[in-house]
């Protein structure tokens, strides 16, 4: 802890004490986990009261927009449009024509700095990147080009990992009029300029999605788009600024607005999202899976704008329209266990345009998914060590030949019979020559045995092997390793309170993404699901699950993945089922 502070004050010399020991506090809970990139590389992220405050990439620590909104002028900020942030979000890079030049001019930065992307009229940051040029090349260039390499931004998948709160509203430090006239000039120019939008070009997207900590399926989205036209590019700028001149037409108040707004995502999201098997639903899953991605470009769920300023209070309301049902399922968690699709006003929702083929098509992604795993086959191998050169070499094999076990059990048997070693008065036996002596036989045992039995001949040999293991994985090329596969570890450990935990590892080496199994087992057993690094460990992370959920663990690795049981080790913890008394 007092290494991460000084390195958070090296980087970010601003910062005073107090600011420091309030971002990394000494007795507070420091959690670290650890994510990836699609480079494959390690991504150390820093947790602080659930939120992550800081990350780790190539030995370079930057700060995450919670940091940035409680530190706002932490690093030197430029502002661009509110409908831009959509873009950088799905892993867009800043372009310059998307950057507002303020009258006072931009910030004097070198290429390579860190900076901060704020929205127009909010000073709070909504993105952290890497200055492409500096501001005088930026000017030179007549503010065109790449501007900022964007690492991580409000709503991608580092954001998601803590509590999906949006930023505050936090005042520009000059609000004068000129900057305001100069914001509606330059929109104005970018609305006649499609052209100058701020959509990324095909090859500095693939560099930037390399860098990013956007998930997956996000970057394909995003490339989908890369292919439309230049007119296109322009679209979600005219979008915005057309609803915003339906919503000064509109004479409803923001609270009303909001109101909307949520009944409009919570009919959408059971229309669409939700499912049968998918009950019971957490209702903090609920809101930040199913209702936000139901959210119209441009716009943003905020609870606490509405009149409800609770989303319980909200789901109360639809629970006297008899539409849906919630019940606490466990101290402090509600979870959503029963919907009445049947109900009026779930049939009379229509999905708005643009969305039902998008949803559909996201559905059907999410089931292709779920349905793609396939266990891999496994199969164990045997490489020729110095020790038994002597004993393969007459079959043409040499060291670090890789056998089979049947190819193994032929070579033994066909070594024996052409020595004419089987002996004459009892075939189940085998005479020990010098070859077999020096290769099978331990010092101490070399003058006792003279015979071997057939299967303990077979067994000693493949003992005295090097053991590797060939793993292939459906459509892909086998792969071989080196000693035995380690098997999915599951153990139960117990935490404070006399609380226990179930711990899972090596899904990696099964071809299971952790993060997937904790989210499928945090939605079956309505028990919160953490991943973090697994100890000892390189490059392996470990899955947490409250309480011994080793029966529905045992349920899902064996039946839905079908992994052979002798790969999983730990089920006889299992829980004992009630005795009787």
């Amino acid at each position: 802890r007092r290494k991460l502070r000084s390195d958070v004050a090296a980087a970010f010399p601003t910062l005073s004490t107090e600011q420091l020991a309030e971002l990394i506090p000494n007795k507070e809970e420091l959690n670290v986990i650890k994510i990836y990139s699609h480079k494959g590389e390690a991504i150390t992220v820093y947790m602080n009261h659930r939120n992550p405050i800081l990350f780790e990439a190539e030995k370079v620590l930057y700060p995450t927009v919670y940091t940035l909104w409680i530190y706002p002028d932490l690093l030197p900020a430029f502002a661009t449009w509110p409908p831009v942030l959509k873009k950088l979000a799905g892993g867009a890079d800043l372009m310059l024509p998307g950057v507002v030049v303020p009258p006072s001019g931009l910030p004097r930065v070198q290429r390579g700095t860190l900076c901060a992307v704020t929205l127009l009229g909010n000073r709070a940051p909504v993105a952290v990147g890497v200055a492409a040029m500096s501001t005088e090349e930026m000017l030179a260039a007549g503010m065109k080009g790449k501007g900022f390499a964007v690492l991580h931004t409000h709503l991608d998948h580092l954001w998601e990992y803590g509590d999906k709160s949006s930023p505050p509203t936090l005042a520009p430090l000059v609000t004068d009029s000129a900057a305001k006239d100069s914001a509606e000039d330059e929109e104005e120019l970018q609305r006649k300029e499609p052209g100058s939008s701020c959509c990324p070009e095909p090859e500095q997207l693939v560099d930037i999605r390399d860098l990013s900590l956007k998930d997956r399926d996000t970057c394909a989205e995003l490339l989908g788009k890369e292919e439309l036209p230049e007119d296109r590019a322009a679209e979600p700028a005219e979008d915005a600024s057309t609803e915003g001149q339906q919503e000064a037409e509109d004479s409803r108040t923001p609270q009303e607005h909001m109101d909307a707004l949520f009944n409009q995502c919570f009919f959408h999201a059971l229309k669409c999202k939700v499912k049968k098997s998918d009950l019971p639903l957490l209702t903090s899953t609920f809101l930040g899976s199913h209702m936000v991605s139901c959210c119209p470009a441009g716009k943003q769920l905020d609870i606490k704008k509405s009149s409800y300023k609770k989303f319980s209070k909200f789901l109360q309301c639809m629970q006297h329209q008899r539409i849906l049902q919630v019940k606490e399922l466990s101290k402090g968690v509600e979870s959503i266990v029963e919907v009445d699709w049947k109900h009026p006003d779930i049939k009379a929702f229509a999905v708005p345009e643009g969305f039902s083929s998008a949803s559909a098509a996201q559905d059907s992604k999410s089931e292709d998914r779920e349905q793609e795993y396939r266990a891999p086959e496994i199969v164990p191998l045997y490489g020729v060590s110095t020790k038994m050169i002597p004993l393969f070499q007459e079959s043409g094999h040499r060291k670090g030949s890789i056998l089979s076990s049947s190819e193994v059990r032929n070579i033994i048997i066909n070594y024996v019979k052409n020595n004419e070693l089987v002996d004459e008065t009892n075939k189940n036996f085998v005479k020990v020559n010098a070859i077999l002596c020096d290769c099978l036989l331990d010092k101490s045992e070399q003058d006792e045995i003279s015979h071997l039995k057939w299967d303990e001949l077979l067994s000693r040999c493949l003992e005295r092997l090097q053991p590797l293991h060939q793993v292939t994985f459906f459509g892909q090329e086998p792969v071989v390793r080196k000693g035995n596969i380690e098997p999915i570890d599951i153990s139960i450990a117990q935490r404070s309170s006399n609380k226990k935990v179930t711990i899972i590892k090596n899904l990696e080496l099964y071809g299971l993404d952790p993060q997937c199994v904790a989210n499928t087992l945090q939605q079956k057993v309505q028990a919160s699901a953490t991943i973090s690094p697994a100890p000892g460990a390189k490059d392996r992370v470990q899955v947490q699950i409250q309480g011994n959920q080793i029966h529905h663990l045992a349920k899902m690795l064996l039946e839905e993945y079908q992994l052979p049981r002798k790969y999983i080790q730990g089920l006889e913890k299992a829980p004992k089922l009630g005795r009787k008394k």
